[in-house]
C-alpha cells in the first residue's frame, strides 16, 4: 500500500460525485416533520428499532413524501438522553448524500453517530481524531499519524494477513470434522485481532498470552457498551427498548479490559507512539488511544461487520461465482499473494466493492452543515440551514436507481469494465467516493484502500486453498480443499 500526496480541496469530491448546479432543480420546502417534543422522537426511535426496522424506517418515508430528502428523528432519543438533539434531515440518493463529504458545506466534529457521543472515558478522555473537524488543528496530526500506521505496516501487511488467516482456517477445517456447521466469527474475530495488532502498532500478542486468548473479546465488550444505545440485536421486545436504547452505559463496565488492551499495546507498541510523539507532535497518551481506536473501532470493528457479509455473499452463491473466482486467482496474479497480485483481479474486487454497496460496515454517515446552503437530490434543491444535522443511511443511498441499474440485485461483476470504474464515483462506504483520496484536508477514512485490497486478498488465497466453500453469514459448512 502506498499513501498518496495531499490532493487539493477541488479535489476531494470527482466530477462524477460532486452535486449537479442547484439552479437546475425546482427548489422544494424539506418535507417530514419532527413532532411533537419527546413523543415525535420516541414514535420515531420505537419504529427505527422495533416496528419498522431501519430499512423500511427510511423506505416508508421516503414513499410517504415523494422525496430522498427529508425531516425525521434518529435514536437515541428520550428518556435519557437529555443532551441529544434526535432531529435530522436525511438525504438517501447519491446526489444529495455527495454534500456529506464537501468539507466547505459542512463539518464533521463530534458526529461520527449523530448528536450521541460515548464518554471519552472510553478513550482515555482523549478525543481522538475521527471526532475532530477538518478546521480543527489537531486534525492534521491524528490524520497524519493514521495514514503513517498503515504506511509503516504495509510491507508485512500481506504475508501476516495470509500467514493468520491460514491458521484460522486449519483451526475452521479441524471444527468442521467435529460439527455440521461450525461458527466462524470468533475465530474470524481472533485472526483480525492478532493481525491488525502486529501490523498497525507492531505488537505481537504472543507476548501476552492473555491478550492472545481473549484481546478480541476485550475489544467487543468495549465497542459494544459505547454503540448499543444506537444499534438493534434483535433481543425480545420491548426489553431492547427499556435496557439498551433508553440510556448509555458507562465505561466502568469495561474498564478493565481497555486498560489491559491499552497498557499491552503501550508496552509492544513502542515504536508506533514514539513516531506518534517525535514526529506528529502528539503526546504519548494521545498517540496511544488514537492508535488504539485505529486498531479497535476503525479497522476490527470495520472488518468484524464487513468480512462475515462477503463471505456469505461468495459462500451462498449458486450461480457459478466461485468457479469463475477460482478461475480468475489462479490464473493471475503469479506464484505469491500480494497487493500487486489481487489488483489484476477484476472479478475479485468487483465482489469486494458490491458487497461494500449493499452491506458497507456503517450504515449511517452523518454531517452538519457549516453554512446555509442549497443541497441538491436526484430531482429537487432544498435550503439548509446552518447547524442542521444531515444524516445518509448508506444502504438506500447505495441502492439509488438512478445510478445503479437493479439496485437491490448482488451483481459480483457490477465494477468490472469501463462502465464499472465510473461506478466507483459512487461507492460510499468509506466517507467519501471509492476514487477519492484520503488526506488532512477531508474526513475520508485513512484505510480505504487498505481495507479493499485485504478483502482481497483474503478471498484470492480462499480460491487458491479450496475448490468451493459453502456456508452463511456466520458459520462454515464444507470446504472443498484445491486438488
Amino acid at each position: 500500500m502506498s499513501l498518496p500526496p495531499v490532493p487539493p480541496p477541488s479535489s476531494l469530491v470527482t466530477p462524477l460525485a460532486s452535486p449537479p448546479p442547484a439552479v437546475e432543480l425546482p427548489l422544494r420546502q424539506i418535507p417530514g416533520s419532527y413532532g411533537w417534543p419527546l413523543l415525535g422522537p420516541l414514535s420515531d426511535r420505537l419504529d427505527y428499532f422495533w416496528f419498522q426496522k431501519p430499512d423500511s424506517f427510511f423506505k416508508t418515508r421516503m414513499e410517504k413524501y415523494k422525496s430522498s430528502v427529508f425531516r425525521t428523528n434518529l435514536p437515541p432519543s428520550f428518556p435519557f438522553f437529555a443532551n441529544v438533539n434526535p432531529n435530522m434531515i436525511a438525504v438517501l440518493d447519491c446526489k444529495s448524500f455527495s454534500h456529506l463529504f464537501d468539507m466547505d458545506l459542512v463539518e464533521k466534529k463530534d458526529v461520527l453517530v449523530g448528536e450521541f457521543m460515548p464518554s471519552l472515558a472510553f478513550t482515555g478522555n482523549v478525543r481522538v481524531g475521527v471526532y475532530h473537524d477538518v478546521t480543527e488543528p489537531h486534525h492534521s496530526k491524528v490524520k497524519s499519524f493514521s495514514m503513517d500506521i498503515l504506511k509503516q505496516g504495509a510491507g508485512i501487511w500481506a504475508p501476516e494477513v495470509i500467514s493468520n488467516l491460514d491458521i484460522m482456517l486449519d483451526n475452521m477445517e479441524a471444527k468442521l470434522s467435529e460439527s455440521a456447521s461450525p461458527s466462524y466469527i470468533f475465530p474470524l474475530q481472533q485472526f483480525l485481532f492478532t493481525f491488525l495488532c502486529k501490523v498497525l502498532a507492531g505488537a505481537d500478542t504472543s507476548h501476552d498470552p492473555k491478550i492472545a486468548e481473549s484481546g478480541f473479546a476485550m475489544l467487543n465488550r468495549w465497542l459494544a457498551v459505547q454503540l448499543l444505545p444506537t444499534v438493534s440485536i434483535g433481543i425480545l421486545q420491548p426489553l431492547e427498548e427499556i435496557f439498551l436504547h433508553s440510556f448509555a452505559y458507562p465505561f466502568f463496565l469495561v474498564s478493565g479490559d481497555y486498560n489491559n488492551i491499552y497498557n499491552f499495546v503501550k508496552q509492544q507498541g513502542k515504536e508506533v507512539i514514539k513516531r506518534g510523539v517525535t514526529e506528529f507532535g502528539l503526546s504519548e497518551e494521545e498517540a496511544i488511544h488514537n492508535l488504539l481506536f485505529v486498531l479497535g473501532f476503525n479497522a476490527f470493528g470495520g472488518f468484524s461487520v464487513f468480512l462475515p457479509s462477503l463471505i456469505n455473499a461468495i459462500a451462498s452463491d449458486s450461480t457459478g461465482l466461485q468457479e469463475k473466482l477460482k478461475k480468475e486467482v489462479r490464473e493471475k496474479g503469479g506464484s505469491t499473494l500480494g497487493f500487486s497480485s489481487v489488483k489484476e483481479m477484476d472479478l475479485v474486487q468487483s465482489v469486494v466493492y458490491e458487497t461494500l454497496r449493499l452491506n458497507p460496515p456503517v450504515p449511517l454517515q452523518y454531517a452538519r452543515a457549516r453554512k446555509d446552503f442549497r443541497l441538491s437530490s436526484n430531482d429537487s434543491a432544498f435550503q439548509v440551514k446552518k447547524g442542521e444535522l444531515l444524516c445518509g443511511y448508506q444502504k438506500l443511498v447505495m441502492r439509488d436507481p438512478a445510478v445503479f441499474d437493479e439496485p437491490d440485485s448482488f451483481k459480483p461483476d457490477r465494477f468490472t469494465s469501463e462502465k464499472g470504474a465510473q461506478l466507483l464515483n459512487y461507492l460510499y462506504w468509506s466517507n467519501g467516493p471509492q476514487t477519492g483520496t484520503p488526506s488532512v484536508s477531508n474526513k475520508q477514512c485513512a484505510g480505504k484502500d487498505i481495507v479493499t485490497l485485504t478483502a482481497s486478498l483474503i478471498v484470492a488465497h480462499l480460491f487458491r486453498r479450496y475448490d468451493s466453500i459453502k456456508g452463511d453469514a456466520s458459520s462454515i459448512t464444507a470446504l472443498q480443499k484445491a486438488k
